[in-house]
């Protein structure tokens, strides 16, 4: 390893060599199961205070969760944005509630069987046909995510219905066994660029970076209906892991992780997933990663490509290209209120 390898880590990926495209990895597919499930376009909920108390001490008052982003999309940047946990394109949220088990069943459904790559096509309004892809799962919050092209979200409307075809649960690699699969469909797969040359299966992410500045999303006994954020703070981290360039879409590489049964730090395994929501001002907080892959560092070979975004890898876009973006906390203060003049 060379002095500049040591002191960059990031640039210890290999460049994924410009080749023909190869097959797609093997998988169970005559096992899969295709269901359709249905949410409805989430409208924005507003808390007890309209502020976001960030880690700086500042208070805020900012866009967050729900409803339709018309101005970010996959491919674009995370960083840097006014605003706090937003969800690019739109989020879905299934209003229905059961008489047998939680009263939420059907959104709790809708998040295990929505797989990022899936097909999502609105049922009614007036962009009914039109079609998208599910770009990932924001947890808390419990949304799935979806991407339209421009035109077809500036005709949608909160509480449109759209419906996903679901698969890619239960999906295993045949040839990668000590790999398991979350919230990916056979799709995104077969797209990726994955390889394997006798070895460890080849992965094109955007990002690698350690676990211990994954923050919050920790504690849940599932990775598979949501996402955990990758704390920046740090601002010495963010620059050296270059996570002042992340966008949503990009597909990251997390050393360390384990999410066979929730996120969780481990020395020996690596976790990747996708970028879902933008940065966040709040303490343990910033860009959601939703999880695709989890397993022994020794089957997960992640090579760096700039373009392992969803928006090229699904043919949505071109991604924007990386810059640094500054951090919402670095650019904003505070006002300085003049104190009013005594009574009398």
């Amino acid at each position: 390893m060379d002095q500049h390898t040591q002191a960059a880590p990031h640039r210890q990926l290999a460049v994924r060599p410009t080749a023909s495209p190869t097959p797609a990895p093997r998988i169970n597919r005559e096992q899969l199961v295709v269901s359709l499930v249905t949410g409805q376009i989430a409208h924005p909920v507003g808390r007890a205070s309209a502020y976001r108390i960030g880690h700086d001490g500042v208070p805020r008052v900012l866009p967050g969760t729900g409803g339709i982003t018309l101005n970010w999309r996959i491919g674009d940047p995370c960083i840097g944005l006014a605003g706090d946990h937003v969800e690019p394109g739109i989020a879905l949220h299934n209003n229905g509630r059961e008489v047998v088990g939680p009263r939420n069943g059907p959104n709790l459904a809708l998040l295990t069987y929505a797989c990022v790559g899936n097909r999502a096509t609105v049922l009614n309004g007036a962009a009914a046909g039109r079609t998208g892809w599910v770009t990932g799962k924001h947890g808390g919050v419990d949304h799935v995510l979806v991407d339209f092209p421009t035109e077809v979200l500036q005709r949608l409307r909160i509480g449109d219905a759209i419906q996903i075809t679901s698969v890619g649960l239960g999906m295993r690699l045949l040839d990668h066994p000590q790999i398991a699969l979350l919230n990916c469909s056979p799709v995104l797969l077969a797209r990726w660029g994955l390889s394997a040359r006798d070895g460890p299966l080849r992965v094109p992410v955007t990002h690698r970076f350690p676990a211990h500045l994954m923050g919050s999303g920790l504690g849940r006994n599932t990775a598979s209906r949501g996402d955990y954020d990758i704390q920046l703070a740090d601002a010495t981290a963010m620059r050296r892991y270059r996570l002042d360039m992340l966008r949503f879409g990009d597909l990251v590489c997390i050393e360390g992780a384990d999410a066979r049964h929730g996120p969780a730090s481990r020395s020996g395994r690596r976790s990747v997933g996708v970028v879902v929501h933008s940065d966040s001002t709040v303490s343990g907080h910033g860009p959601g990663v939703c999880l695709l892959m989890t397993g022994p560092a020794s089957a997960i070979a992640p090579v760096h490509d700039a373009r392992a975004n969803l928006a090229a890898v699904l043919g949505v876009r071109e991604p924007k290209p990386p810059v640094r973006k500054r951090r919402l906390v670095a650019v904003s203060s505070p006002e300085r209120l003049v104190d009013a003049p005594p009574f009398g």
